[in-house]
């Protein structure tokens, strides 16, 4: 997009940072400006649209906070990716990131055995006291943090935490262990301050959090996993048929 693209009326009361953030938005929605797309720099907006840096600063600052746009370090403003997920289908994260093109990390916090807490416990159809891996992390795209999951697995299946990479299914496959279905729970939260510190937005901002109890064929519990999914760049999409 070039910076002319762009009108501002410098006589109008609404404040032009506010002028300058309507019109990027518009640009997104109608398209004109396609996710992935870079801006121009802060300096050419500021000149080719008669305003002062801080102005258009502001203005991306607030598109950023709202999930429109993400800086890269050393290269500059771009759109954001919204990530399209579908309910249909039994996938994890690294699969549904590099089938949109994105390349999936993960930011390790914990990777550990313990012993089963009693809604672990639970989910898992476990015995008091039996043995589970933890495995806590930030999931990112393309080096943008996008969630923070927390997963258990019966270390009956995945003996050794150290073993999982990027993808938890890829490791658990390797052992001959495919999950065959799961059952997810969705919810609309508003982040706490721990979880939104882990995603680089403010506390309060919207999440969408999610459990998933996936299974082997025989029907026995493979994964119990939470997840906190920034609201901002995920849509969940279900395909609905009549009877």
């Amino acid at each position: 997009m070039k910076a002319t693209a762009l009108r501002l009326d410098l006589e109008a009361p609404t404040p032009l940072y506010l002028q300058l953030k309507a019109a990027i938005e518009e640009k997104i929605q109608s398209g004109a400006l396609a996710p992935g797309e870079a801006l121009p720099s802060e300096r050419t907006l500021a000149e080719a649209l008669g305003v002062s840096r801080l102005t258009v600063r502001r203005a991306l600052d607030e598109l950023v906070a709202g999930g429109l746009l993400v800086r890269r370090q050393g290269s500059g403003t771009y759109v954001a990716r919204r990530v399209e997920q579908p309910l249909s289908v039994l996938t994890g994260f690294s699969e549904d990131m590099r089938a949109r093109g994105m390349e999936p990390g993960s930011r390790w916090l914990k990777r550990e055995k313990g012993t089963a807490t009693p809604a672990e416990a639970l989910a898992l159809s476990l015995p008091p006291g039996a043995a589970v891996v933890r495995l806590v992390r930030v999931r990112t795209a393309d080096g943008t943090p996008m969630a923070v999951e927390r997963a258990v697995v019966p270390a009956r299946f995945l003996p050794d935490p150290g073993a999982v990479g990027d993808s938890l299914y890829a490791a658990l496959r390797r052992r001959g262990h495919v999950p065959a279905r799961a059952l997810e729970r969705l919810r609309a939260v508003a982040l706490a301050e721990r979880e939104a510190g882990m995603l680089g937005l403010a506390p309060g901002a919207p999440a969408l959090y999610i459990e998933r109890v996936s299974y082997l064929e025989d029907g026995s519990p493979l994964e119990f996993t939470r997840s906190h999914y920034r609201g901002d760049r995920y849509d969940f999409v279900a395909e609905l048929r009549g009877r």
